[in-house]
């Protein structure tokens, strides 16, 4: 049976995890480790993943169900290697699984899979995203059937080499007294496969509305956006980084700006730190990763989850695993 705070499985390293209610059941998403003892560095060549497993709960207390590949890098005839953190949406029959990997020419893109079932398979398409870069995406379905892709992140994710509209590999990243990176936002299509119009870069502040700066790594956005509506507010999570913490921000509209509330989670074990925010049956949880079940090894890491829970004043009480 799944244990909060515990790997919610073993034969497998997997990390990111993107959960979701679908059919009634909790789905979840996440980045598949493989298991390898390769080299370490800032560009995350030691996240070498080439598939994605689907996995299910019937409730938060049943076993977690493995549904197999669900899709591999072999069968996406745009990306070269690097399948990172996905999300998952459903729409009008179909389910899309929305993956980050490197195209031929190593530049990471945002690439789409379809399916009828919520565990896949998937079939990608022949391309990625028109207008697509960066990584980790998270898919946001509001009241309004308006459908949202939040994604981006630093270093190995080439965030900041993105400044101008134009991919630059020599990219000189921001000084720590400019304006923080922020995560991009782009609706989707009706046919979720194209944005309706060019992504736009997304505004973090203060509650004095002035911008969180680079140089303010404990609130800074780094990577791993996620998108959650509690009572009328919207609710960007997100990770730190370099001090590996969860953080989020709340606006009253789906593009910001976003203004600073605190820290949701505080630093696992592991250098990487990537959740997702989803109610099922009335109730709020948190699914996070952590290299415990490794020993501790960045590139082996196992999904958790554990309950969230609200102040009366709107605000994400800190978890304390």
């Amino acid at each position: 049976m799944a244990t909060k705070n515990e790997p919610l499985v073993t034969h497998l390293y997997t990390a990111d995890p993107s959960a979701h209610v679908f059919e009634g059941k909790l789905y979840i998403y996440p980045s598949h480790d493989i298991d390898h003892d390769g080299p370490t560095n800032d560009n995350g060549d030691q996240y070498a993943m080439e598939d994605y497993h689907v996995f299910s709960l019937e409730d938060p207390t049943s076993p977690c169900v493995d549904h197999g590949e669900a899709l591999h890098l072999r069968d996406v005839p745009w990306a070269s290697k690097q399948m990172w953190a996905p999300d998952a949406a459903y729409r009008q029959g179909t389910y899309y699984l929305f993956f980050p990997a490197r195209d031929k020419e190593g530049i990471f893109r945002i690439g789409v899979a379809t399916s009828t079932s919520p565990s896949g398979p998937f079939q990608a398409q022949e391309s990625y995203i028109e207008g697509s870069f960066s990584i980790d995406p998270a898919i946001f379905v509001d009241e309004d059937e308006r459908v949202y892709m939040y994604f981006g992140g630093l270093w190995g994710g080439q965030l900041e080499k993105w400044q101008d509209g134009v991919f630059r590999q020599d990219a000189v990243e921001k000084g720590p007294e400019e304006p923080a990176y922020g995560p991009w936002m782009g609706e989707l299509s009706e046919d979720m496969l194209t944005f309706k119009s060019a992504p736009q870069e997304i505004s973090i502040t203060d509650e004095e509305g002035n911008s969180i700066l680079a140089g303010d790594e404990d609130r800074r956005y780094f990577e791993g956006p996620w998108m959650h509506k509690y009572k009328g507010k919207y609710y960007l999570s997100y990770s730190t980084g370099t001090t590996h913490k969860i953080v989020y921000a709340v606006s009253d509209k789906p593009c910001g700006p976003f203004v600073f509330q605190g820290t949701i989670l505080n630093p696992v074990i592991g250098w990487t730190t990537h959740h997702s925010i989803v109610e099922f049956n009335e109730k709020w949880y948190l699914f996070y990763h952590d290299a415990s079940l490794s020993g501790g090894v960045d590139h082996k890491r196992s999904m958790k989850f554990t309950e969230l829970h609200y102040e009366k004043d709107g605000r994400i009480r800190p978890v304390v695993l």
